[in-house]
């Protein structure tokens, strides 16, 4: 696929290399996927390195303190609920695939915390094996390429590995975020500077966000002005490869 192939070029390197979440192990992998829901690759880079010498094993977050999880992790956000999943995650681990991360995504959706999209992030990088995780940027992307007319991200997921051989659904799910960030942002997509708007249908159409009116000024006189590019611009906090948006355990 042409797509692939460009971004490939782009964004060169395997699943694992695109991942931004710095991890040893599968187990290390899984928990800073589940910490990375809402909050950015690079915070929970932060937290990581004392959660892990805290809790190197499954058992030992399945017997963690409610309270201490909830400091060491509080900065990521929903750090009450993560707490929940977390532990529920290593007792999980500990109590029924001894202390392994499995394989199967059928499996792997059933630990807390864990959904399609984190079960396809950890096949496709811990693993090497194929998985496209969908996430905001994926739906978003695969949609205005015109690679899927759906919104639900099980359907795109069937729908764009049909597209690309099994090996490559890893790495292209990973590169379409990468892109989102940087390039095509959601508020304002780059599109003069995209390698892709030879062919996207919808580039050039897509019209920048307005501000919201403005209260200062005389009455009748509120402008309106395009809306700024956030972190998800080029150079900025976008460079991360977040996995944004939680998961239903």
């Amino acid at each position: 696929m042409e797509t692939d192939r460009r971004l490939s070029e782009l964004y060169p390197g395997s699943a694992r290399d695109l991942c931004e979440l710095r991890f040893d192990t599968p187990f290390q992998l899984l928990v800073a996927t589940v910490l990375s829901a809402q909050t950015t690759d690079e915070r929970v880079n932060m937290v990581t390195p004392a959660l892990f010498a805290r809790y190197p094993e499954p058992a030992d977050l399945a017997e963690a303190q409610t309270e201490e999880l909830e400091g060491l992790i509080h900065s990521t956000g929903f750090f009450r609920a993560k707490a929940r999943n977390l532990i529920g995650l290593g007792a999980a681990l500990r109590d029924r695939y001894d202390s392994e991360v499995p394989k199967d995504l059928d499996e792997l959706v059933t630990i807390p915390g864990v959904g399609r999209k984190t079960g396809n992030v950890i096949r496709s990088v811990a693993f090497d094996l194929p998985g496209l995780a969908v996430d905001t940027h994926v739906t978003r992307l695969t949609r205005l390429l015109g690679l899927t007319g759906s919104d639900d991200p099980v359907k795109i997921e069937s729908e764009v590995c049909t597209l690309l051989r099994p090996a490559a659904w890893g790495g292209f799910g990973l590169r379409l975020i990468l892109h989102g960030r940087r390039v095509c942002v959601a508020r304002r997509p780059s599109c003069g500077e995209c390698l892709l708007n030879d062919f996207c249908p919808s580039a050039f159409r897509a019209a920048p966000v307005a501000r919201a009116a403005t209260p200062s000024g005389p009455a009748g006189s509120r402008r309106r002005g395009p809306a700024k590019a956030g972190s998800d611009g080029p150079g900025g906090a976008g460079r991360r490869a977040r996995l944004s948006g939680p998961e239903p355990g």
